[in-house]
C-alpha cells in the first residue's frame, strides 16, 4: 500500500531490479520501482491484484499531490530532490500523506538501490540484513543505499543507535517515517543526522483531484454523484490510502451490481467509520491541547467541539471527566471552587450513566469550566513551592509548630509557646509566623481579583495588615 498517490499508473507490483525488501514488508511498500524515476515505461492499467493504492502511486515528484509546502517550488524537499545530493531524512506526518512514496521517488530520482525495513515486524536481523545488502551494493557500484524505516519510532533505542555508524560513514542514506513526535521517538543522536520534514494531511481539494483522477483510471464506467464524493473525501479525513481504499471497495461493488455511487450506496456500503484519533499518539495530545486550551479562554463553543471530536473519535469518557477535574484545578482553582464539585460530580454522573447519557454531564461540566471566572493561582503557587522545596536545604520544623504526644516532647520544648487561633480575636493569631525560622515570607499564593479570589485577596490583604501591626515595636509613649 502507498501513502501518496496521483498521476500515471504504477508498473506491476513486482521486485525490480536494483530494489530489495527484507522479510516482514509487505509487496508494493518494499519495493522500488524504476517507474520512481520518471519513465513511463509501463503505462498500461495495472493487473487487477495491485491494489488502487498503489496503483496510484506517483511515479515522478510531479506526479505528487499535497505537500506544496515542502514539494513547491523553492520548497525544502524540491530544492533537495535538484540538488542531487541526497541526504538522510525523518518524514513526520499523519497516515497516507506521503512518506513511503517520497522515500521511494528519492531513490529513483538518484539511481540509488532502495531498501525497506518495517520497524513493527523486522529487528536487529533487518537490520544486519540491510547493512550487507548496502554494502555489497557500495562495493558494485560505490554508491550509498536509501534505507527505509517505516514506523522509526516503533524501534527500541538500541535498534535506532545501530544505524548510525552506517549513517555516519555515509553506507546508509536513512529516510525514516513516523507518525509520532520524533522529538519524542527518535533517538537524539539519529535526530541530529536528519533533517526532519512534517507532512501535513491532504486538503479536501487534493483528495477531490485525487479522486476524480482514480475512478477515471481505473473505474470509468462507474458513476459518482456529488454527495458521495463529498462523502468519500470526508470519510478520508485528509488519508489518501484510505480514500483509495475505500474508492476500490465500492466502486468495484457498484461495477459488478451495474448501480451508481450515491450517498445511499455509500451509506450501505461502508462500515461504520471513524475519524483519525489515537489514544496515545499526537493527534490525541493535540486534540486534548485544544480542549484544555478553549476552556482555559473561556470559549464555550470551541470547547464542545474538541470534546465532541474526542468522543466522535472514540476516546475514554472517563478520561475526559480526569481532565475536567485537572481543568477546575488549574485554570478555575479559588476563583469559582464549586467548578471541581461539579467537575467531580460529572465524573460520578458518567459512571453511573454510562455513554451515551453520561456524556452530557461531561459536556455541562466542560461548558462551565469554560464560562466560569478563571484563576491559576494556586497552579502557580502549587509549581513555586515544589520548586522552592526540589532546591532549598532542610530547614527544621519550629520549636513551637513541633507536636509534643508524649511529656518528653513537651519537656524538650515542643509546641512550647504556640498560640492557638480559636482563642484569639476572629480565630487569627495576629503576629505568629509559621515558616522556618530565617525563611520570609515568599508569596506564592497571589489571589487574583476575578470571581471569589477576589474577596480571598481582600481578607488575605486584612490579615496581613494586623500581622504586621503586631510586629510593629510598640511606642512607649503610646498611651
Amino acid at each position: 500500500m502507498s501513502d501518496l498517490f496521483v498521476g500515471t499508473p504504477a508498473a506491476p507490483d513486482a521486485q525490480q531490479p536494483g530494489s530489495a525488501r527484507l522479510p516482514g514488508k509487505a509487496a508494493g511498500r518494499g519495493a522500488a520501482s524504476t517507474a520512481a524515476q520518471g519513465t513511463h515505461a509501463n503505462a498500461d492499467a495495472p493487473p487487477k491484484q495491485v491494489p488502487l493504492a498503489e496503483a496510484m502511486r506517483p511515479r515522478h515528484l510531479d506526479e505528487v499531490i499535497g505537500q506544496q509546502h515542502l514539494l513547491g517550488p523553492g520548497k525544502p524537499l524540491r530544492q533537495a530532490f535538484a540538488s542531487g545530493n541526497p541526504h538522510s531524512m525523518i518524514l513526520w506526518g499523519p497516515p497516507g500523506v506521503g512518506k513511503t512514496t517520497l522515500a521511494r521517488l528519492m531513490a529513483g530520482a538518484f539511481a540509488m538501490e532502495f531498501i525497506a525495513v518495517s520497524a513493527v515486524l523486522g529487528g536487529v536481523k533487518d537490520i544486519r540484513e540491510a547493512v550487507d545488502r548496502a554494502r555489497d551494493t557500495q562495493a558494485r557500484t560505490g554508491q550509498s543505499t536509501v534505507v527505509f524505516v517505516d514506523e522509526v519510532h516503533r524501534f527500541n533505542k538500541a535498534q535506532q543507535d545501530a544505524f548510525l555508524p552506517h549513517v555516519e560513514s555515509g553506507l546508509f542514506v536513512f529516510v525514516g517515517a513516523t507518525t509520532e513526535n520524533p522529538s519524542f521517538e527518535v533517538v537524539g543522536a539519529l535526530l541530529s543526522r536528519a533533517a526532519v520534514y512534517v507532512l501535513e494531511p491532504l486538503t479536501d481539494a487534493d483528495l477531490a483531484s485525487l479522486l476524480e483522477s482514480a475512478r477515471a483510471r481505473h473505474l470509468p464506467e462507474v458513476e459518482i454523484d456529488a454527495d458521495a464524493r463529498r462523502m468519500l473525501i470526508e470519510v478520508a479525513d485528509g488519508d489518501a490510502r484510505r480514500m483509495l481504499n475505500t474508492l476500490e471497495v465500492v466502486g468495484n461493488g457498484a461495477a459488478a451490481a451495474g448501480h451508481a455511487v450515491d450517498a445511499a450506496y455509500l451509506r450501505d456500503a461502508l462500515p461504520a467509520t471513524l475519524r483519525r484519533f489515537d489514544n496515545r499518539g499526537d493527534n490525541f495530545l493535540d486534540q486534548i491541547s485544544a480542549l484544555h486550551k478553549a476552556v482555559r479562554g473561556s470559549d464555550p463553543d470551541a470547547a464542545l467541539y474538541w470534546l465532541m471530536r474526542m468522543l466522535d473519535g472514540g476516546t475514554d469518557p472517563l478520561y475526559v471527566a480526569r481532565r475536567t477535574i485537572r481543568m477546575a484545578s488549574e485554570d478555575v482553582g479559588l476563583a469559582d471552587p464549586r467548578a471541581l464539585q461539579i467537575a467531580l460530580e460529572a465524573a460520578q454522573a458518567y459512571e453511573r450513566l454510562g455513554s451515551p447519557e453520561g456524556e452530557l454531564a461531561l459536556a455541562g461540566a466542560i461548558v462551565y469550566m469554560a464560562i466560569a471566572p478563571k484563576s491559576n493561582a494556586v497552579y502557580a503557587a502549587f509549581n513555586a513551592a515544589k520548586a522552592f522545596v526540589a532546591a532549598d536545604r532542610t530547614r527544621p520544623v519550629p520549636m513551637h509548630l513541633r507536636n509534643a504526644p508524649t511529656r518528653l516532647m513537651k519537656d524538650l520544648g515542643h509546641g512550647k509557646g504556640y498560640r492557638y487561633a480559636h482563642d484569639e480575636q476572629d480565630a487569627f493569631a495576629a503576629g505568629e509566623t509559621y515558616l522556618p525560622e530565617g525563611m520570609a515570607p515568599p508569596g506564592w499564593y497571589e489571589p487574583t481579583n476575578r470571581g471569589l479570589e477576589q474577596r480571598i485577596a481582600e481578607h488575605l490583604a486584612r490579615l496581613r495588615e494586623r500581622n504586621a501591626q503586631a510586629a510593629a515595636p510598640t511606642d512607649p509613649d503610646t498611651p
